[in-house]
């Protein structure tokens, strides 16, 4: 029998972190994290459905969900077997649309709205499959990979051929690496010692803390005041010891002169990456921060529009390592053709996962590129935040300072009812009685 879409839902969902400074960067002093979150309904009988969501820090938060709902006209009653059978033939279809490309076109609001209903796709085809979104894509076949991305824009730094053959190539050896992606988990670094707001006894109390708990890379924000900076740099390398590595967080603080001469400053600190120095667009603005403070590495990724801007940062050698965000560009598909450019041009990727459901899920992206794409997990890591994760039917695990694979089927991105009832904006019990 045939079943269809027959709905599309959309909730705006806010949590008070800025009570508590959770979040706050140089950039984003008081983060409300929030999430626009959509539920695609299906007329079959068992229920199927699928999940999905854009991260916000707050305000914008109901534009961001009005632009969502303004994508039902192309989902509600189309074919489920249709959308299933063909993942990267229904995101073309959204990305695709003239009056919405209008808007961007593959950027901003509408593109990461675009995003969410092809991530909530991708959780329903997990569903179906019965299987996490990671190990979804990890059993598909190199040719099946390949037909999800649209090459348009990206053919000259790789063409479908060459993706086919960057996969074939990482085909030997996928059980194994399931297996041990099951037995051992996947690397995780923290920020959750390092938000800004935080006094210097937190930071330091945290930081010990995430030593202890097994994380071999912490992450702190920097890029409010350079004496500051030094000083809580100087804290978090006490705290957490010459062995592990310190990374800092701009969030686009600095233009390329300010950058420069700001993490020239912390240089003695061993910096792992330096992260978000400068405007995400600039990529010949990384390019030269990256030549001028050589060899601290310089990366960005969590602010970057589309597939494009990472190909330019890549071919301009513009980084040492990028972060792919699961709600920022197009959904699982995009971002899979990012992990193989990455791949190609030798570029560690580090997942963004700094907000409300980012870490549910990025660690099936990081997860299927380690089995399917590049093979390799030790050289990079999962950024974890401890916290909001019991918002999620399926939260992300850390144990030992490694991600735990998912093993339920989906993408992890079911939110409880109750969490969307009570941190419904701007009636839900938590808005309504502050």
């Amino acid at each position: 029998m045939k079943h269809v879409i027959t709905a599309l839902e959309t909730h705006d969902v806010r949590f008070p972190t800025s009570r508590e400074l959770d979040g706050s960067d140089a950039m984003n002093p008081d983060p409300d994290y929030s999430a626009a979150y959509v539920t695609l309904r299906t007329s079959d009988p068992d229920g199927l459905c699928g999940h999905g969501f854009v991260f916000t820090i707050g305000r914008g938060n109901d534009v961001q969900t009005i632009a969502i709902g303004a994508l039902r006209h192309l989902v509600v009653g189309r074919d489920v077997a249709s959308v299933l059978a063909d993942l990267g033939g229904f995101a073309r279809t959204l990305t695709n649309d003239s009056h919405l490309r209008w808007l961007g076109p593959e950027k901003g609001v509408m593109h990461m709205a675009i995003g969410a209903v092809i991530n909530a796709a991708w959780d329903m085809a997990a569903r179906a499959a019965g299987k996490p979104v990671w190990q979804l894509i990890a059993q598909m076949t190199p040719q099946q990979i390949v037909e999800l991305i649209d090459f348009r824009y990206i053919g000259d730094a790789i063409t479908p051929s060459e993706a086919l053959a960057l996969l074939q190539s990482a085909a030997p050896g996928k059980a194994e690496r399931m297996e041990t992606l099951v037995t051992r988990g996947y690397p995780a670094y923290t920020t959750s010692p390092g938000w800004l707001g935080y006094s210097d006894e937190k930071l330091a109390r945290l930081a010990h803390e995430a030593v202890a708990d097994g994380f071999r890379t912490i992450k702190i924000k920097v890029g409010r005041d350079l004496a500051d900076d030094v000083r809580r740099c100087r804290i978090a390398r006490q705290a957490i010891g010459p062995a592990i590595g310190l990374a800092i967080d701009a969030n686009q603080r600095w233009d390329v002169a300010a950058a420069i001469t700001w993490l020239q400053a912390l240089a003695d600190f061993d910096v792992a990456w330096a992260e978000e120095p400068t405007h995400p667009d600039d990529i010949l603005g990384h390019a030269a921060i990256r030549q001028a403070v050589a060899p601290m590495p310089i990366s960005t990724g969590e602010h970057t529009h589309n597939r494009v801007i990472f190909k330019q940062l890549f071919q301009a050698k513009a980084v040492d390592l990028v972060q792919i965000d699961a709600a920022r560009v197009g959904g699982v598909n995009e971002n899979l053709a990012i992990l193989l450019m990455a791949a190609k041009f030798g570029v560690r990727v580090f997942p963004h996962a700094g907000g409300v459901g980012l870490c549910e899920l990025v660690q099936h992206l990081a997860m299927a590129d380690y089995v399917a794409i590049s093979g390799s997990m030790e050289d990079r890591a999962i950024e974890f935040v401890d916290h909001l994760h019991e918002h999620f039917l399926d939260p992300a695990r850390v144990r030992g300072g490694r991600y735990l694979a998912p093993s339920m089927r989906g993408f992890s991105a079911e939110m409880r009812s109750e969490t969307l009832q009570h941190h419904r904006f701007p009636d839900g019990s938590v808005w309504s009685a502050s």
